[in-house]
């Protein structure tokens, strides 16, 4: 298996609805999206919305479950401000603040938001990787 990941989809409860906010978060949709799915392009990878039982029945799976998934989400920034300000924004555009940034325990300094799902998003600044020109991580040899 090539060490590579094309598309993320989280199953959704109401797709519009979280494209939407996804939308307020400044992400823009792609033309190829429809009623039931919204496509994202993140950078040389698809990020999806697809509703949860269409998502589950997909792969052959009950849609029941509940509390954490065991996934998060991250968004590796710049600066310690820009976490906070992306914190400020993805609240603000309908996301629930679960963990307000602080220093981590690695050197770091991150918190959390949930989108209007669960889904878990960290966003975080890792002094120790550097980002391109393009903000992705560039991680050491």
């Amino acid at each position: 298996m090539d060490q590579r990941i094309s598309v993320i989809t989280l199953g959704v409860a109401d797709v519009q609805a979280s494209a939407e906010f996804y939308e307020r978060l400044g992400w823009t949709r792609s033309s190829e999206s429809l009623d039931a799915v919204a496509f994202f392009d993140v950078g040389g990878m698809v990020f999806a919305l697809y509703g949860t039982a269409a998502l589950a029945e997909d792969a052959g799976l009950s849609a029941e479950g509940h509390g954490f998934r065991r996934v998060t989400l991250a968004q590796n920034l710049a600066s310690t401000d820009a976490v906070d300000a992306l914190l400020k924004e993805a609240e603000a555009a309908g996301a629930r603040l679960i963990m307000q940034a602080a220093e981590t325990f690695w050197g770091g300094y991150s918190g959390y938001f949930a989108d209007p799902d669960g889904h878990l998003w960290e966003i975080s600044h890792n002094p120790f990787w550097s980002l391109d020109q393009d903000g992705r991580v560039q991680l050491p040899g």
